[in-house]
């Protein structure tokens, strides 16, 4: 993906590390047409390769758009998509590969908070974008001791999906104050997002007057719930809420409803995906989910999309991050574009020096995307604070209620 190109000034062609040459591409200006690569980092095959796989295609959507519409005039862009396996040596790998690509301007993902731990401190090295759909752990913009001192960490890495902070808070007030729930055993997977979000919730909870029975941990990849299920069956639960993904809960829900415990099952957006109902099956009716943002099948700025992704008969669920993906990807591309502006019309010929002004640009973001408003604190976190509560009704995910965390 490393090719040579050609400087976007008028005059000789002069030759450099920035993007690849384009000859077919658009003359308008007459420029040959540079390329330059947005990277993708997501679970592409095997476990969360569902959601994965619609932050890959989201992005790929906001690319042809960009190129179809001429939304940099003499700048084409293609995508770089790289499989993490949800593990974040992997993660931490692409990040390198990507940074080592001089012509790559930026990135988006990845999926796992966990996984963007592992890649931040890559990123931030080479002054090199970074946005995640998906990444809802306040420690990645927020620092360590995010409840009582915020600090960023990395002022190149930004999301557009909000925090755990508000997603398990957001949470626990449904549960409490809609399904009218008394007695909650959380149970989390260990993992960065999974424990963070359990945590949260349960804390929550307990200060909207509900009592956390019990709690207790799983391992990415089990497959035999046998023993938590009998835990739960005799602690009088009538929730259980579940930090963690789609793989584990799924088959969470299923043993539990065999064993005859017909209490619902409430997680974060990583349970968010076709295949939670696909393997669970009847067992998941009644479960519930919270999501970033308000669906985006209701938003009409999301309708081209959503028809374009599906014309494509692009892979994955576009339904839990495609449409913050796409957003995501036009945010370092209008990035781009401003650089190109504010420089009389001319990229910097060196890819280090476009880097650098690529992340000044994404933190002045404010634009109207697919999803709603994208715009970023001074921390990286986005703007939109929206979320949604998603039950299964009749084998899909329906919205149920919609609105923002309160913290009260």
């Amino acid at each position: 993906m490393v090719i040579l190109t050609s400087v976007l000034a008028t005059g000789a062609l002069t030759l450099t590390a920035c993007g690849s040459r384009d000859d077919s591409g658009d003359k308008s200006n007459g420029d040959s047409s540079t390329t330059f690569t947005i990277g993708v980092d997501a679970p592409l095959s095997g476990e969360n390769s569902t959601t994965g796989l619609g932050i890959q295609y989201g992005v790929q959507v906001a690319v042809d758009d960009a190129n179809k519409n001429n939304w940099v005039p003499g700048v084409k862009f293609k995508v770089e998509a790289l499989d993490d396996k949800a593990q974040p040596a992997n993660g931490q790998q692409n990040a390198t590969k990507l940074v080592g690509d001089k012509t790559v301007v930026g990135t988006v993902g990845p999926l796992n908070s966990g996984v963007a731990q592992s890649m931040q401190q890559v990123f931030a090295s080479a002054d090199m974008v970074e946005i995640s759909p998906s990444n809802t752990n306040p420690e990645l913009t927020q620092g360590k001791n995010w409840q009582t001192d915020k600090k960023r960490p990395y002022k190149t890495y930004f999301r557009t999906a909000t925090t755990d902070e508000l997603q398990g808070s957001f949470a626990a007030d449904y549960a409490a104050n809609n399904l009218k729930k008394k007695k909650a055993f959380v149970v989390d997977d260990k993992q960065t997002y999974g424990a963070g979000l359990a945590k949260i919730f349960g804390e929550q909870f307990k200060k909207l007057g509900g009592k956390v029975v019990q709690t207790d941990h799983v391992n990415t990849g089990d497959k035999d719930f046998g023993s938590l299920v009998t835990k739960i069956k005799n602690s009088g639960a009538d929730l259980l809420y579940y930090g963690g993904q789609y793989d584990e809960s799924a088959l969470i829900t299923k043993q539990l409803k065999d064993a005859g415990v017909k209490i619902p099952l409430f997680g974060g957006d990583g349970m968010f995906a076709t295949t939670y109902i696909d393997v669970a099956g009847k067992a998941a009716a009644g479960d519930l989910v919270t999501s970033v943002g308000v669906p985006v099948d209701t938003l009409p700025a999301a309708k081209q999309f959503i028809e374009t992704y599906k014309a494509k008969g692009y892979k994955g669920d576009y339904g839990a991050y495609g449409g913050y993906s796409y957003d995501a990807a036009t945010a370092i591309i209008k990035a781009v574009k401003a650089v190109k502006d504010a420089n009389g019309g001319k990229l910097p010929s060196d890819i280090n020096d476009l880097r650098s002004k690529v992340v000044e640009e994404v933190q002045k973001s404010d634009f109207q995307g697919i999803t709603g408003k994208v715009s970023f604190d001074q921390y990286g976190d986005t703007g939109n604070k929206q979320l949604t509560v998603y039950q299964v009704e009749n084998g899909e995910w329906k919205a149920v209620h919609s609105g923002t965390a309160n913290l009260g």
